[in-house]
């Protein structure tokens, strides 16, 4: 498995940068002295990695969650995936669940834009009808990624994010094997971010499946999992 990348400088020459520097009052001839709360730096693709759950990263994404909500009142933030769960390894990148109301979703892009996100780049990104914004922000000297899923509130799929999020944090069972799913995706060589992502898509969707209050088809579910790994 790779290491954890280095972390990237962030661009202070950068117009999102000036802009947001400008709204804190702090010039940038002195900002590496005197740091605003916070900066969307620049997105270092990387081979998927298997990394232990880090507690900082809920403080992390409440931290970005603030700043994209104070950039535009009208969005609501989620913390999803595996470093929203505590104790889940996984690939270390904080994913944001940006809902916008319905019709609103230029002004959703246009907000996490001027803020310093980046659009997903690569073969296979997400459509501008439902656009992955992308960032990093170093918090205590460590730099962390983020993707930020700007979807419609009230959809099937925002809907499915955070409920996948609460099972794993109310299953030890689902979350183990969910870290046994991931484990077996990277020993099959499949490093790629889509393709990695995509790869967990059937265990998602039968977990999604399961109805939380059949105790006896939890049970036998979650034996199923552990037997296929």
């Amino acid at each position: 498995m790779n290491m954890r990348e280095d972390s990237a400088p962030v661009d202070y020459s950068s117009r999102a940068t000036m802009d947001y520097l400008s709204r804190w009052g702090t010039q940038p001839a002195v900002a590496q002295e005197c740091k605003p709360p916070m900066l969307i730096g620049t997105y270092r693709p990387s081979a998927v990695e298997y990394l232990p759950y880090d507690s900082e990263s809920r403080r992390v994404a409440a931290w970005i969650a603030e700043v994209i909500v104070s950039s535009n009142r009208h969005l609501q933030v989620e913390h999803v995936g595996s470093t929203a769960v505590p104790h889940c390894w996984g690939k270390g990148i904080i994913d944001l669940l940006v809902l916008y109301a319905a019709g609103s979703l230029d002004a959703a892009r246009g907000s996490l834009d001027r803020i310093g996100f980046q659009r997903q780049g690569g073969d296979d990104p997400f459509p501008e009808s439902r656009p992955m914004r992308v960032g990093s922000v170093e918090y205590f000297g460590r730099r962390y990624r983020v993707h930020a899923h700007v979807v419609e509130a009230g959809s099937t799929e925002a809907r499915d994010l955070v409920r996948f999020r609460e099972l794993l944090r109310d299953s030890v069972d689902l979350r183990r094997a969910y870290e046994a799913e991931k484990r077996a995706i990277l020993a099959r060589g499949i490093t790629r971010g889509t393709e990695y992502s995509n790869a967990k898509g059937e265990f998602i969707r039968r977990a999604l499946a399961i109805d939380p209050f059949d105790t006896m088809a939890v049970a036998a579910a979650l034996s199923r999992f552990h037997s296929e790994r």
